[in-house]
């Protein structure tokens, strides 16, 4: 019985290997573009909705916050799908390995606005582009396991919220709201 176990368990970290070696093809690129309209859906909305974000914290959290679990759940649920299909004997081992490398920038994204909320009010204008610069460590994590193109969307998301970082002010919340009326003049 110990030599099945530690066969099976030879097994277990030889799959272990062979997954953390093989490139991750779980994010189809149509859901990715899809969960960028669902943000410019949500700059729209929050441009209708919470015209001065800095003073109607709590409203604007709530559409950012629903938007970010909605585009985690319909990249999670087609993540599996792909991962089945795609990586077939592997995919659980993939999905995990994919989960444990962008979760703690989930983690510290929450608890970072958390505290920002709670303790820090006179900061929340930075909510934005710290958002951003905690997505692209999460992306940049997982890059050694992904196309070598998605680094350039770490980068993307690195750099924008740099830029909302050094607007220094409330105005970084209105970068959505800019977007959409640029978005709209055209």
């Amino acid at each position: 019985m110990n030599d099945l176990n530690k066969a099976l368990g030879d097994i277990s970290s030889i799959r272990r290997q062979v997954a953390h070696s093989t490139e991750f093809r779980g994010y189809g690129p149509a859901t990715l573009a899809g969960t960028g309209a669902l943000a410019i859906a949500a700059a729209w909305a929050q441009a209708l909705m919470v015209p001065d974000p800095a003073n109607h914290i709590a409203a604007y959290l709530v559409i950012w916050i629903w938007t970010a679990a909605l585009s985690a759940s319909i990249i999670g649920m087609e993540m599996y799908a792909r991962t089945r299909r795609i990586h077939s004997g592997m995919a659980d081992e993939m999905i995990r390995m994919a989960v444990e490398q962008f979760l703690p920038s989930v983690g510290v994204g929450a608890l970072l606005t958390f505290v920002l909320v709670r303790f820090v009010p006179g900061a929340l204008w930075m909510i934005p582009g710290m958002w951003q610069v905690i997505f692209s460590l999460g992306v940049f994590s997982s890059c050694r396991f992904l196309p070598r193109p998605v680094a350039v969307v770490g980068a993307w998301y690195l750099l924008t919220g740099l830029a909302c970082i050094s607007l220094a002010d409330n105005r970084a919340f209105l970068l959505g709201r800019w977007a959409f009326h640029m978005e709209r003049a055209r």
